[in-house]
């Protein structure tokens, strides 16, 4: 299976409540990370109303935080989890430009067109064919010009260099005073992911057909992707 294991799934619908939280714990340059993926939007020329799909959109954090800047988009919100989306769905109550689907983002008719594609920590969870076949239907997915940001966790580019990330973002939450418990939840997740190095994933988005392939911010396993579709 190429898409997001069921077990994924059940341990992140068992953490979905604190979540959000626990996110701001586990990654050490949470403001910089997803203030990147913001400002890469904000300096996109948008169209009113815009049309967001928001893969592995989780308890639909980086949705709210679109939504802050943007109250007028249309977002849907995908996640393999049930339980993270009904977080979701108790965040963004009778709003009707807000829905949700629980699917597999590796299998799920992406339809559109969307002017945005958003995607944070989510697309790491599929393996590295998934990953090049969905960067391929979100490029099909975008209407001319529509951009693809991809706030991401990545695999160090040799095996030194992942120890050295892992070594790092362990040194850095148990500063934060992150406990153990949660440090070893966090284990257990990360133990599903299937990360790939930076420099492979702009490749696929290239060959893909994305152009404007860029990594804007990164700081060790947490970097910010981005590619937009061909006029």
């Amino acid at each position: 299976m190429t898409g997001f294991k069921v077990s994924s799934a059940l341990s992140f619908t068992r953490d979905a409540q604190g979540y959000d939280a626990m996110r701001r714990r586990l990654i050490p340059c949470f403001e910089e990370f997803y203030g990147a993926a913001l400002k890469l939007i904000a300096e996109w020329e948008k169209p009113s109303g815009m049309r967001v799909l928001d893969l592995g959109a989780g308890t639909g954090l980086f949705a709210a935080m679109l939504l802050a800047e943007y109250p007028d988009a249309q977002v849907h919100l995908v996640d393999a989890s049930a339980g993270m989306l009904e977080q979701a769905r108790q965040r963004f109550p009778d709003k009707e430009h807000v829905r949700f689907a629980v699917a597999d983002m590796a299998s799920v008719d992406l339809a559109g067109p969307w002017d945005l594609v958003i995607s944070a920590l989510a697309i790491h969870h599929l393996d590295d064919d998934a990953k090049k076949a969905l960067f391929l239907r979100i490029r099909q997915s975008l209407a001319p010009g529509g951009l693809f940001v991809n706030a991401e966790q990545v695999l160090g580019p040799s095996p030194q260099a992942e120890q050295r990330y892992a070594r790092i973002w362990l040194e850095q939450i148990t500063a934060l005073g992150v406990p153990d418990d949660e440090i070893a939840k966090a284990q257990e997740r990360m133990s599903h992911d299937r990360c790939a190095p930076v420099d492979e994933q702009m490749q696929w988005m290239t060959e893909a057909g994305l152009v404007d392939v860029d990594c804007s911010f990164k700081a060790w396993r947490f970097a910010v992707m981005s590619g937009r579709n061909a006029f």
